[in-house]
């Protein structure tokens, strides 16, 4: 199965809540990026690896990830 992560890194509050939901460790925290409000947003190290469980998404208090399956 194929997937596609997307963040709305502008609303994303590095909250780290989906780092640690994901069964494949590969939701990061970018802390190389910094977005409007100041905080660093994650985003997905590896999509190769991806299940495309949704667990971030689920976890996200802001709904800021959106995940498609192909």
């Amino acid at each position: 199965m194929t997937a596609k992560i997307t963040f709305d890194s502008d609303r994303c509050k590095g909250c780290e809540l989906c780092t640690a939901v994901c069964p494949k460790h590969i939701v990061a925290i970018d802390q190389d990026a910094i977005n409007h409000k100041g905080y660093h947003p994650a985003h997905v190290t590896d999509i190769t690896q991806c299940v495309a469980c949704a667990s971030c998404a689920k976890i996200c208090p802001d709904s800021v990830i959106t995940v498609e399956r192909f």
